[in-house]
């Protein structure tokens, strides 16, 4: 059983369920214990970010300290700094893919 109260504002989800399956996501804010909010810039605007249950969400190892600061700062976060962060992430996954292909 995965540990469902690991989800923290910033950090990289795979989305498991749904239309956008497959697809990398930042999770935004934190509606309760079961629901969070994700986007990542391009097809899930932050304006219009995506209530997902937890269930359906892998948590990566990864935070985006840029998503993060934002966040705190103004309560808000770019577009562009979502994409930022799931580029880089899915560029390190590859990465990661590639060095285990060995």
């Amino acid at each position: 059983m995965k540990d469902q109260g690991s989800l923290h504002i910033g950090q990289l989800v795979k989305i498991l369920k749904g239309r956008d399956a497959g697809q990398a996501a930042v999770v935004v804010s934190i509606a309760d214990s079961r629901f969070v909010y994700i986007a990542d810039g391009d097809k899930r605007k932050f304006d219009q970010a995506k209530k997902k249950n937890i269930l359906h969400l892998e948590p990566q190892p990864m935070i985006s300290s840029e998503v993060v600061n934002s966040l705190n700062e103004s309560g808000r976060v770019t577009n562009g700094k979502l994409r930022f962060a799931v580029h880089r992430f899915l560029e390190s996954a590859k990465f990661h893919a590639e060095e285990k292909g060995d």
